[in-house]
C-alpha cells in the first residue's frame, strides 16, 4: 500500500501539531491538504481532541510515525472538497471523521475487519497526517465519515471517533458482557469510562472500576460502576476477591496497557471468564496459561473497527448514551500546547477528554 503525503502544492497553510521526534512536537505551520484521489475528501476540523495513543507516539513508542507527521484520528468538521467518486457527502455537510479509515471494498472490510483494511485502517495521525489540524485530507470518505446530525451535541459527537465504538467493541462485545454479569474494568481513562457506559446496555449485575486516580473513580461511580478500587496499595487482586466472595468477575477488561493491569486480569477471571484487552502494550508481558489452560477464559485482542458508530449515533441522538460527560476541559485550537501540557497530567488536571475547537 502506497500512502500518499497529505497536502498539495496549492500554496496555502494551516496551523498543525507536529511530531518532530520522541519527546518533541511543534504547532507549526504546515501546507493545507487537497483531493489527491477521486475517493478523498478534505474536511475543515472544527472540533478535535487529543487521545492517549497520541501520548504513546510522542514517547517514541510506535516507531512507524515519522517526523513532522500531523497527530490525531478523532474530530468532527466542514466537507471542504470531495473527490469525483465520492457519493454520499458534498462540500458543506458536517460529518464525524473515523479514527479507522476504511476502503470497503478489500476482504477485510467485507467482514468487518476495518481495522485491518488492506488501503487503510489506522492510518490518521499515524501514517498520514491526522486532525489536529485546520485541515485534514480523508481517504475513501464514504466509508470513513458520518453525517453529524441536526442539533447534535458538537462534543458528543467527537466521541464517536474512537474512543466510543473502541470501549464498546473491543471491552464489551469483544468481553461478552451479559446480563446480571460481574465485570471488571481495569483502567478508568477515557476508553475505559467509554467501556462502562457501553457495558450498561447489557445490565451487568455489578461493574468494577480500577484506577490510581481518585479523580477517575469519582467519574466512575457518577457514569455508573457499583464498586471503584484505588489500586495505589497493590491490593487491588485480594480486594476484587473480597467483593466477590472468591469467585473472581466474569469480564476483566484491560484498559492501561502495562504488564501489571494484564496480571491483575490474569489472576481476578473466574472459569469461563472473558479477558479483553484494550490496552496499548509496549512491552512484553507474562501470560500464566499454566493457571488458565484449565479455566476455560477466552482472551481477545483488537484495534476498533468502527463498525458500531452508526449504531452508537443513534443511541447518542436519541440521549441514551451521553458522552459529552466526558468532556472535562475545552481550549481554542490556536492553545494546542497548552492543552498537551493540561493532558500529559491529566491526574494534577483531574483531565478526561479535552475539546480543541478551531470555530
Amino acid at each position: 500500500m502506497k500512502y500518499f503525503t497529505n497536502y498539495g502544492k496549492g500554496g496555502e497553510s494551516l496551523k498543525a501539531l507536529s511530531y518532530v521526534g520522541p519527546g518533541k512536537k511543534e504547532f507549526v505551520d504546515k501546507p493545507k491538504p487537497v483531493v489527491q484521489l477521486p475517493t478523498d475528501a478534505v474536511i475543515r476540523i472544527t472540533k478535535t481532541t487529543i487521545c492517549g495513543t497520541d501520548l504513546h507516539i510522542l514517547r517514541g513508542n510506535v516507531p512507524a510515525v515519522e517526523s513532522g507527521r500531523i497527530l490525531g484520528h478523532e474530530g468532527i468538521g466542514i466537507v471542504e472538497e470531495v473527490g469525483e467518486g465520492v457519493n454520499n457527502f458534498k462540500k458543506g455537510d458536517k460529518v464525524i471523521i473515523s479514527c479507522v479509515t476504511a476502503c470497503g471494498k478489500c476482504e477485510n472490510c467485507k467482514v468487518g475487519l476495518h481495522a485491518h483494511c488492506d488501503d487503510g485502517g489506522w492510518i490518521l495521525g499515524h501514517l498520514i497526517d491526522g486532525t489536529q489540524a485546520e485541515y485534514v485530507r480523508i481517504p475513501h470518505a464514504d466509508n470513513s465519515l458520518y453525517h453529524v446530525p441536526k442539533e447534535a451535541d458538537e462534543e458528543a459527537m467527537v466521541m464517536l471517533s474512537d474512543i466510543l465504538p473502541t470501549g464498546f467493541e473491543i471491552g464489551v462485545l469483544y468481553g461478552k458482557v451479559q446480563p446480571g454479569q460481574t465485570v471488571a474494568i481495569i483502567g478508568a481513562g477515557p476508553v475505559g469510562l467509554a467501556a462502562l457506559l457501553t457495558a450498561q446496555f447489557y445490565s451487568p449485575g455489578r461493574i468494577i472500576v480500577v484506577d490510581l486516580d481518585d479523580n477517575r473513580l469519582e467519574a466512575s461511580l457518577k457514569f455508573g460502576a457499583t464498586d471503584v478500587i484505588n489500586s495505589s496499595d497493590g491490593k487491588t487482586i485480594e480486594k476484587i476477591m473480597e467483593l466477590t466472595d472468591g469467585e473472581g468477575v466474569d469480564v476483566a477488561m484491560e484498559v492501561v496497557g502495562i504488564p501489571a493491569t494484564f496480571e491483575v486480569c490474569q489472576k481476578i477471571i473466574k472459569p469461563g471468564g472473558s479477558i479483553p484487552v484494550l490496552g496499548v502494550h509496549g512491552k512484553p508481558v507474562d501470560f500464566h496459561l499454566e493457571e488458565l489452560w484449565i479455566k476455560n477464559i477466552t482472551l481477545t485482542t483488537g484495534l476498533v473497527n468502527t463498525n458500531t458508530t452508526s449504531m452508537l449515533l443513534k443511541t447518542v441522538e436519541s440521549n441514551t448514551l451521553k458522552p459529552e460527560q466526558l468532556v472535562t476541559h475545552r481550549f481554542k485550537f490556536e492553545e494546542m500546547l497548552k492543552a498537551y501540557d493540561v493532558f500529559e497530567k491529566s491526574a494534577e488536571n483531574k483531565a478526561l477528554k479535552i475539546i480543541l475547537s478551531n470555530e
